[in-house]
């Protein structure tokens, strides 16, 4: 080291020793920062609440509001806030074409949402006209529900799109009749008092296990024709399912306000 250290110039040298001078200062300051008191940086208060976990991903954690088990729509209510008139059986709530929209009686803002759903088996349409329905988020933000397994559509209105805003990154549906899975996280979108936004509504959806929305902002709240635009609306508002004409099929809701 010393043999090469001679061939370097006076002002060559006196940077090099500058440079190590430099480099023991900084590690001497960090030094003090590493033998500090550990529980400085302890958080201990609040203690997170105990919840216990279903068997699987699928079942309902022990803080879930269940809104659909299979044998009743009493946390539902129809188009007309009246009883739900969609078929119920087999443990699946079923959409019957022409009775409407159906949404939840309770209000809802941040949430993580499970929801299993199914198009039907005989094949019948194509592209937005088969085996329709969608998730409406706070009763306006749409979240499609397709037959989209070999069934080419627009691309931001496929099972797994915000409708007309947000393509999915991949395709993950299943075959005709075969149960799918949504696991979203949901924030609200926030408002000021004058109306404006203060922040846009955010989601990540995972689509039979596979991400398909990855904590993307929507433009507003969901228009068939022209650009999504926000209204200012309450915080909680209710969860609605559509009825686009085709008997889909939904079971197993359960949803955690966050």
């Amino acid at each position: 080291m010393l043999h090469y250290f001679k061939i370097f110039t006076m002002t060559q040298r006196l940077l090099l020793i500058g440079a190590f001078i430099l480099v023991a200062t900084i590690a001497q300051a960090q030094k003090p920062l590493r033998q500090g008191e550990p529980k400085l940086t302890e958080i201990w208060e609040p203690e997170p609440k105990v919840v216990t976990p279903g068997k699987t991903a699928a079942d309902a954690p022990s803080d879930a509001i269940i809104l659909f088990d299979g044998t009743n729509a009493n946390a539902w209510v129809g188009a007309d806030n009246g009883p739900v008139k969609w078929k119920i059986g087999n443990g699946a709530m079923t959409v019957a074409a022409g009775t409407g929209v159906i949404h939840t009686k309770e209000g809802f803002g941040d949430c993580q949402l499970h929801i299993e759903w199914r198009t039907p088996s005989e094949v019948k349409g194509e592209s937005q006209g088969r085996g329709n329905s969608g998730i409406f988020f706070m009763g306006r933000y749409e979240l499609q529900v397709l037959d989209s397994y070999k069934n080419r559509t627009y691309s931001n209105g496929q099972a797994g799109g915000i409708y007309k805003q947000l393509p999915p990154l991949v395709n993950a549906s299943r075959g005709p009749g075969e149960w799918q899975t949504y696991d979203v996280i949901w924030t609200a979108p926030r408002f000021y008092d004058d109306g404006s936004v203060k922040s846009q509504a955010r989601i990540t959806v995972f689509h039979n296990g596979v991400l398909v929305q990855n904590d993307r902002a929507l433009w507003g709240s969901t228009q068939y024709i022209g650009i999504a635009t926000y209204e200012k609306h309450g915080d909680k508002e209710p969860l609605e399912l559509q009825d686009h004409g085709n008997p889909v099929s939904y079971r197993n809701i359960w949803i955690r306000p966050l």
